[in-house]
């Protein structure tokens, strides 16, 4: 059990870092995950999403701590527990956040994660649906996809925008991100590309690389201040796996500093009221959470044409033959086809808001399907102001931590949301929506003032799952690694993942998380970063 490597997750940069490193057949990788082998047909059909969703498959089904601006509720929290993390249970949008998400890192004092520096490795990973196009890359392991616009829902939608007084985005992963357009979706051939089928399937025959799955890490074993590897449970039994020169932490933005912590690594005073003795006294472990907030403007749809209609016996058949057959139909997409950046205010440089489509009626975080056909936009803060923590329950690794987002928890998120609402609004009652357009079913067209939205907001918002930077990159005092991902204080210790982002980009996480994973094992690997 002793290794050159060892990476705590499989998530997507685990996954990514487990091929990089073992690419030298000089250097030993070893890769633990808690979860199972990614093998469900739910996983590799898109459309096979939502029912793994409902079901609560492949999940840790983590909730938050009462949310003090959401009417105190608990929300619903899910993470990937399964090769391949988060990339292997979502929903598969391709986005790599604004431009200047990165520029605003570098400005932050992490040096060389500029957008600049950052595009070559969007490039290397993406194998892009088309070619000539200097902003991305055509040979990379991620297949990217453009998402049908067959659906009148979704032709609607792009139209209602530009009738709205928005404009079209042709590539709203290109240089302009503002307007309404079509999504680009981590799907080949009508099956599911995730870190794993991408990175860790074509790497699994190497004799140099060992997965074990099902292990619970319990904590990083230290030699002094020197990181020597990690501590696991499996099977019933607790082992030690050993690593020659670095162990990388790649659970995410909830298990890094939980698991940080439980290493004595984090702020002294929390780890003592845990009784955990105080490696590296890191104030800024657990802090700094960030995550997107959804609310929703959703309409009864006067047309048969959601996602509702395949729950009829008939019509699944159909769909589950058509997909079996020719990898076609609506398993093959997971119905996320078109989405929209927007400014809350005409003045602002560039867009605040995200919306995305979704063809059919969902509640309760995408666990409950309504039975009646709508449709809805799902509406983000792209960079919301409000930050949170993460923070240790208890000393037991079993326990799950602490998680509370500060969700709305600024006058600026609140009033982002409410226009976001409007926007919406506007958007659903141009003409293109006519012919689908029944009654508003939320907020509900009694629901106008500010006052209103934002009481509508409080008791109906949802988590979005883009958890972030509770051990983030950076030189002042709170940050948790250096712009090289290693931890302050700590020798042979890195973090790859989210966890790592100084805020949260304005978009979904996978990809951002894919680039960092690419950037880092360059910098582990002691190789000179690509240039643009």
């Amino acid at each position: 059990m002793e290794f050159d490597y060892v990476i705590a997750g499989a998530g997507v940069a685990g996954c990514i870092l487990a091929n990089r490193l073992s690419a030298d057949s000089g250097l030993r990788v070893l890769l633990i995950e808690a979860g199972g082998k990614d093998s469900s047909p739910l996983i590799t059909a898109p459309g096979g999403m939502l029912p793994m969703m409902m079901a609560g498959q492949n999940q840790w089904s983590y909730v938050s701590a009462p949310q003090r601006h959401l009417d105190d509720r608990v929300l619903f929290l899910p993470r990937g527990k399964v090769l391949g993390g988060g990339s292997s249970i979502n929903g598969m949008v391709y986005d790599r956040g604004f431009h200047s998400d990165y520029d605003q890192w570098a400005q932050a004092g992490c040096e060389g994660w500029s957008f600049a520096d950052v595009l070559p490795y969007f490039r290397k990973l993406e194998s892009w649906h088309t070619q000539g196009d200097p902003l991305h890359g055509t040979d990379g392991p991620i297949a990217v996809t453009r998402a049908s616009q067959d659906h009148p829902f979704a032709q609607a939608f792009v139209a209602a925008g530009q009738q709205a007084g928005h404009p079209y985005c042709a590539d709203l992963n290109g240089a302009a991100r503002e307007g309404f357009g079509p999504t680009d979706l981590t799907t080949r051939q009508g099956r599911r590309v995730s870190a794993s089928s991408a990175y860790l399937r074509p790497a699994l025959d190497r004799p140099n690389l060992k997965v074990i799955a099902n292990a619970h890490i319990t904590r990083v074993t230290m030699r002094g201040t020197h990181a020597t590897g990690l501590e696991f449970r499996s099977e019933g039994n607790l082992h030690t796996a050993f690593a020659r020169k670095e162990v990388v932490i790649s659970t995410g933005a909830i298990n890094t500093p939980q698991l940080l912590m439980l290493s004595g690594i984090g702020p002294a005073a929390h780890l003592a009221e845990h009784g955990i003795g105080v490696i590296a006294d890191l104030p800024g472990v657990g802090q700094g959470l960030q995550d997107h907030l959804a609310g929703h403007v959703k309409y009864r749809s006067t047309k048969p044409l959601s996602m509702l209609r395949y729950l009829n016996p008939l019509r699944g058949a159909v769909a589950m033959a058509q997909y079996l057959a020719l990898r076609k139909g609506p398993l093959a997409d997971p119905g996320m086809s078109v989405a929209a950046f927007v400014k809350s205010d005409p003045a602002l440089d560039e867009a605040d808001i995200k919306m995305l489509l979704v063809m059919a009626l969902f509640s309760n975080n995408g666990r409950t399907l309504t039975p009646q056909h709508g449709f809805y936009a799902h509406i983000n803060v792209a960079r919301p102001q409000a930050r949170g923590s993460v923070t240790l329950a208890s000393a037991d690794p079993m326990a799950p931590p602490v998680i509370d987002q500060n969700y709305n928890g600024t006058p600026r998120d609140r009033r982002v949301m409410r226009e976001g609402l409007r926007i919406a609004r506007k958007v659903f009652q141009q003409a293109a929506f006519d012919d689908f357009r029944g009654e508003e079913i939320a907020p509900g067209p009694d629901v106008q003032s500010d006052e209103q939205l934002d009481a509508y907001v409080r008791r109906s918002a949802e988590a979005d799952y883009h958890s972030t930077s509770t051990a983030r990159m950076g030189t002042d005092a709170m940050a948790v690694v250096d712009p090289q991902l290693r931890v302050r204080g700590v020798a042979g210790l890195r973090v790859v993942d989210a966890s790592v982002m100084p805020h949260l980009p304005g978009g979904n996480t996978a990809i951002p998380v894919a680039m960092i994973a690419e950037k880092a094992a360059d910098m582990i690997l002691g190789r000179p970063a690509l240039r643009a």
